[in-house]
């Protein structure tokens, strides 16, 4: 007798592509993304077109995030040798004719004008994800030393853009990888020790290395003045130190629970530059205050959380580091933004996931999160 297949009908496929998707993960990103558009709408006063582009890249994000998590984590092994070349061989093609705006060479034109470094934020952990997948029960310390140059090439060449945010993302996103691969703490204590020691020699001798006669070496001289504004604002309060302090006094004026939604009034009068992209953690916090900064933090705590338990399960090697840096390059966006904004770090161009304004770092983080979700739908399928 012969058996008749059935074809699945639209809702029937439909549930099958939802089915293993992570839903506490799902929790967590859908109210980081309310908390997004909230900010938006009020940082806008209500009438600024950027509320609805923000709305439709959030809408872009999740469909990427769709797309990408029904891919296999073993068929996106196959994506990490080609797109890593791909983008070493776009920053090279930067370096020789890009774009140069304000000073940095960071776009390519071809057809479009595209930002090559963004590639990099997901091939890098790709590839060198892929690398250690290949040298599995078998890793040497030449094995690390390969990484290294495979991620030290591409740094290189965003610094020399320059672009120190995204060279911070993306080497972050390479270490990751390659301290989850086995790294031994005795190759990282010391560089720690030795950066823990600069940044102490620098404090202390900040008077003499911050006197505009003296000119470090290997930093560009904007770069050399945004670490002695971040050391001392007031050297110059109306220039480069103007974004540190407005942002101090908006996280300040919000006190414990906030001025009200709407009603920030650094936000609104422009004293706060970038309010919608870089220095959008200061509008939050100036609305909705201590404890509206503790809700974002805990929901950004619970994601990554989340998602290194994902990666803690992984089925593969090669699942668990791509995760596992993944969920790091969240960290290390919102720490840096945080960070910045509050007048620790320096003054660079690493967005606030979900809550910044900005196509491009949204595309990137829904890539992100989709590769998430297909090591967690993996893993589901394996317990099956």
């Amino acid at each position: 007798m012969p058996i008749i297949l059935e074809e699945p009908n639209p809702f029937q496929r439909m549930k099958f592509m939802l089915q293993g998707l992570d839903g506490p993960l799902l929790v967590a990103v859908f109210l980081l993304a309310s908390a997004g558009m909230l900010t938006m709408y009020s940082s806008g006063g209500g009438s600024d077109g950027r509320f609805v582009d923000h709305g439709r890249n959030m809408v872009l994000a999740c469909l990427i995030m769709f797309m990408v998590a029904q891919i296999p984590p073993h068929r996106l092994m196959a994506f990490a040798l080609p797109l890593y070349t791909v983008g070493v061989a776009l920053l090279i093609a930067v370096a020789v004719f890009g774009l140069t705006k304000k000073g940095a060479k960071r776009w390519l034109y071809v057809g479009v004008v595209i930002q090559p470094s963004e590639i990099l934020k997901i091939a890098m952990p790709l590839m060198l994800s892929w690398w250690f997948q290949k040298r599995e029960g078998q890793l040497r310390p030449l094995d690390f030393l390969v990484a290294s140059v495979l991620l030290m090439v591409p740094v290189g060449l965003i610094v020399k853009q320059p672009d120190l945010g995204t060279a911070i993302l993306v080497l972050s996103a390479g270490f990751y990888v390659i301290f989850f691969a086995g790294l031994s703490w005795r190759l990282i204590v010391p560089p720690v020790v030795i950066f823990l020691g600069l940044i102490l020699a620098l404090v202390i001798l900040e008077p003499t290395l911050c006197d505009d006669q003296f000119h470090w070496p290997l930093l560009r001289d904007y770069q050399q003045q945004r670490i002695c504004t971040l050391l001392d604002p007031s050297r110059d309060p109306l220039g480069k130190g103007f974004h540190i302090i407005q942002g101090m006094i908006a996280i300040g004026s919000g006190g414990i629970f906030g001025k009200g939604f709407l009603q920030g009034t650094q936000t609104h009068l422009d004293f706060i530059p970038e309010h919608a992209t870089d220095f959008v953690f200061a509008s939050y916090a100036e609305e909705f205050g201590l404890f509206g900064a503790i809700l974002l933090i805990v929901g950004f705590v619970f994601l990554i959380l989340r998602g290194l338990s994902i990666a803690l399960d992984g089925p593969t090697l090669f699942s668990r580091l791509l995760a596992g840096s993944i969920t790091l390059i969240f960290f290390t966006y919102a720490f840096v933004n945080m960070a910045m904004v509050s007048g620790i770090l320096p003054v660079v161009g690493v967005p606030l996931p979900f809550i910044s304004y900005g196509g491009t770092a949204m595309v990137t983080l829904g890539f992100g999160l989709g590769i998430l979700m297909s090591v967690s739908k993996a893993k589901q399928l394996v317990q099956s």
